[in-house]
């Protein structure tokens, strides 16, 4: 089925046109934050592409909605294969047919890495803004990159030198959570605990990830509350997950610990709690900007995880430890992401206030080599850079 029928009679294929591809909901925040970057240096620029309910309310024209896509895990690809190849299928007849400008692709790179070589036979230039996690598996991939994008645009300190070695145009530009409204660096907090500990609750934001993680998560929050520790609970739903899902996971599990479902922002949840368990993810780095302590949990399909070790190349799969290159947080992956060894973990910290603070600490240091606000203003000043050299013809045709 053609599902790329849009009427360009309003004049749209006369402007600069920028395709943004962001298939997951973190992608979706942060090129949203771009595309109202782009048209505040460009009012006229006509945003099209692949995104969800950010990108959309950010002006930019949807083909293809990003929940249709998002997977999890390697093997879990198969569950979402026909919805992948339509949207594939969608974005090259758009490439064809608008001949953009540029291309900008969001991390999801399995999709993107295969539609920036249909981009480079039409001759169109490529921006990589979040560059896929190549530095821990599949490194090979940068050989791929290099051949087929202009510029990579990375929000990890670690990544710049990884791409100079391997001869790939790229500038670090911070990373885009600096660049949303949040609270300041937290300061010294009073070691003395509080009479009750509220916990945040924080299972990711597909379904599939809060089916696996949300059950354990409430069955280490029944054996704090048998513990008789002064806890409470509040969980954060992801706005890509239905409400239903939470619900009959929380009706099921028969709580005996007082706890909350938190319809609103993330950012909510690190104003109110003192400790969040949270799936590996970014999420896990806004809440070391919110200075947060956490416990780093995840787990896949026994298949994915399988293939991971044999693939990954990195020693923790936390934002907050890579970055610092060192455990600073607990990582509780796959056999050991139990209900009784995240409860263990959290009890060990609750105990020890001077421990918490620590912690607080190291997580400002995080925050400072993340750079300062602005990754969105300079991501779209190297697009709109990238788009005048085309025009310029300072790049040979691909």
């Amino acid at each position: 089925m053609d599902s790329f029928n849009w009427d360009l009679s309003d004049g749209a294929t006369k402007l600069k046109k920028i395709m943004i591809i962001a298939g997951e909901a973190s992608g979706d925040l942060h090129g949203a934050r771009l595309a109202r970057a782009l048209r505040q240096k460009d009012a006229d620029l006509f945003l099209f592409g692949i995104g969800g309910e950010s990108l959309k309310a950010a002006g930019v024209r949807i083909l293809v909605g990003a929940a249709s896509l998002a997977v999890v895990g390697i093997t879990e690809v198969v569950f979402k294969l026909a919805s992948l190849r339509q949207g594939m299928r969608t974005a090259k007849q758009a490439l064809h047919r608008l001949k953009p400008d540029l291309l900008i692709l969001i991390d999801f790179p399995d999709f993107n890495l295969h539609l920036a070589a249909a981009a480079k036979k039409e001759n169109i230039p490529i921006l990589y803004y979040i560059s896929p996690q190549i530095w821990a598996w599949r490194t090979r991939r940068v050989r791929k990159i290099g051949a087929l994008v202009n510029h990579v645009a990375v929000i990890l300190p670690f990544e710049e030198q990884f791409y100079r070695d391997h001869h790939v145009p790229v500038t670090f530009v911070g990373h885009p959570l600096l660049d949303a409204a949040l609270p300041p660096a937290p300061a010294f907090r009073s070691m003395d605990p509080p009479e009750v500990f509220s916990i945040g609750l924080l299972p990711g934001s597909r379904d599939r990830e809060v089916d696996s993680l949300l059950p354990v998560m409430l069955e280490a929050a029944d054996e704090l509350a048998r513990r008789g520790r002064p806890v409470r609970f509040v969980i954060s739903k992801a706005p890509t997950v239905a409400d239903a899902a939470y619900r009959d996971i929380i009706a099921r599990q028969a709580l005996q610990a007082p706890c909350d479902l938190q319809t609103g922002p993330v950012s909510e949840i690190f104003t109110t709690c003192d400790l969040v368990v949270a799936a590996s993810g970014t999420v896990t780095l806004e809440a070391a900007i919110a200075g947060v302590p956490m416990v780093i949990i995840y787990k896949v399909s026994n298949l994915s995880y399988l293939l991971a070790r044999l693939l990954v190349k990195v020693n923790h799969i936390g934002l907050v430890n890579l970055i610092s290159d060192e455990p600073v947080v607990t990582e509780l992956v796959q056999d050991h992401a139990t209900a009784g060894n995240i409860a263990a973990e959290v009890d060990r910290l609750i105990s020890n206030p001077a421990g918490l603070e620590r912690m607080r600490a190291r997580l400002r240091g995080i925050r400072k080599k993340l750079g300062g606000p602005g990754a969105s203003d300079r991501v779209a000043h190297i697009a709109l850079k990238l788009i005048a050299k085309r025009e310029r013809g300072q790049y040979a045709p691909f």
